[in-house]
């Protein structure tokens, strides 16, 4: 299993009191932040080696600080080695930037679109001092990361906070982000879109004498986590359940995906549609690391595969839930290990594509980007009727809350959010 997990500035600073702007008779629970002349956009992603040889200094930037020694390291640096060292991530993030860059333009909206990474070149304080050189002085970050949690949310945010003081421009740079979009309508839909297909496909393949609601099972996957830090994702006030913000989620999301994929037309699919909903569907997680006597969310997607298999389940659907792009864990722990897992045990099995550069996501976080803008043609920015979300969890914050996602073992400053 792989071991990576694929504001202060001008005005008032994160996490100095109130959201400005704000609007509690309206969404007393999710404050709007006020729009924002933003001058850049910033896109922040985990980052990946480009060739063998960036592979171990790859994997020490993303275990800084744990001791890890490289003897262990490299048991993961096989997987990056398995496809030349070359992780397909900053291929992708070049896509979305180009794809953003356009769609934005398309708009009408001058913005020029930054990309920075938090392990691996072009490093966030780079980015940043490009940033400033250009002129640009309050940055609007989009995270390639779509739920709460300390590393996909708390920990992108931290990295920001240490990228101005390692620069020196804290006080010259503004950064905000736009809200977890984990149920906006541009992330959904292309895995909507995905499980149709794959169910459909399933379907066929199961032939005039299967059920597709007896003999196929989806298995929605995202990345495990501690529990200790489920636990602790999200607002620490919100009752989520044991797995936090980040277990419901992902359950609420997929829950939509089912419903949607049963909503469909039944044409063309031989009256199969009216049952994708009525499909079994399980959230599990892969990618587990750490020392193995901590404990982390399960079931792993292996070992619920083979359950399945033991019940007699036919056919799996698995749905990387939890990634927005095919990087390294989605090409490794489940295109290699769990398809493996899945013929060892005589199952047919599909994989449904990550948003990507699909239309429908790329527009989705444009909306993201305009619903905090403040513009001349937009002089009030996004309003609380524009702020799509399809489970009753959202629209998420746009500042997070005192102490979300916070890291048990230690807090450190974090932009985009209120204190601590």
């Amino acid at each position: 299993m792989t071991t990576t997990n694929e504001t202060a500035g001008p005005g008032p600073a994160a996490g100095t009191g109130a959201v400005p702007g704000a609007h509690p008779e309206t969404l007393p629970e999710r404050d709007p932040q006020s729009p924002v002349a933003y001058d850049a956009v910033l896109l922040v992603s985990f980052g990946g080696p480009e060739g063998q040889d960036d592979v171990l200094p790859f994997l020490r930037n993303v275990t800084r600080g744990r001791g890890i020694p490289d003897e262990r390291l490299e048991e993961v640096a096989h997987h990056y080695r398995h496809f030349g060292g070359v992780s397909p991530i900053n291929d992708q993030n070049r896509a979305l930037q180009a794809a953003l860059q356009d769609e934005l333009r398309s708009r009408g909206v001058d913005l020029p679109v930054l990309w920075g990474n938090r392990n691996w070149d072009p490093y966030l304080a780079d980015a940043l001092r490009d940033a400033h050189a250009a002129g640009h002085r309050r940055i609007l970050a989009v995270v390639t990361s779509a739920y709460s949690s300390y590393s996909g949310c708390r920990q992108y945010r931290e990295d920001l906070a240490g990228a101005l003081e390692e620069t020196g421009l804290a006080g010259e740079l503004q950064i905000d982000k736009v809200r977890n979009y984990f149920d906006h309508p541009g992330f959904v839909t292309p895995f909507v879109e995905g499980v149709r297909e794959a169910l459909q496909r399933t379907h066929e393949q199961l032939g005039p004498d299967g059920d597709i609601t007896r003999d196929a099972h989806v298995l929605f996957v995202t990345h495990s986590i501690p529990t200790s830090t489920a636990v602790t994702s999200g607002p620490p006030d919100a009752e989520l359940g044991e797995e936090g913000a980040y277990g419901a989620q992902h359950r609420a999301v997929a829950d939509v995906i089912m419903a949607s994929a049963g909503a469909m037309s039944d044409v063309g699919t031989g009256g199969a549609a009216a049952q994708f909903a009525a499909v079994p569907w399980s959230l599990v997680y892969q990618s587990r690391s750490g020392a193995p006597t901590t404990p982390w969310l399960e079931p792993d997607i292996n070992d619920a595969i083979e359950a399945l298999a033991g019940q007699g389940t036919k056919a799996v659907v698995i749905v990387p839930i939890g990634f927005v792009s095919d990087h390294m864990e989605v090409m490794w722990d489940l295109d290699e290990e769990a398809m493996e897992t899945a013929r060892q045990h005589g199952m047919h099995a599909e994989r449904v594509p990550t948003p990507g550069v699909h239309p429908e996501f790329v527009r989705g976080l444009v909306d993201l980007v305009q619903e905090r803008l403040a513009s001349p043609s937009n002089p009030e920015g996004g309003t609380p009727c524009s702020r799509p979300a399809l489970t009753p969890l959202g629209p998420w914050y746009d500042v997070c809350r005192p102490g979300c996602c916070a890291n048990p073992r230690a807090v450190k400053p974090a932009v985009a959010g209120l204190a601590p």
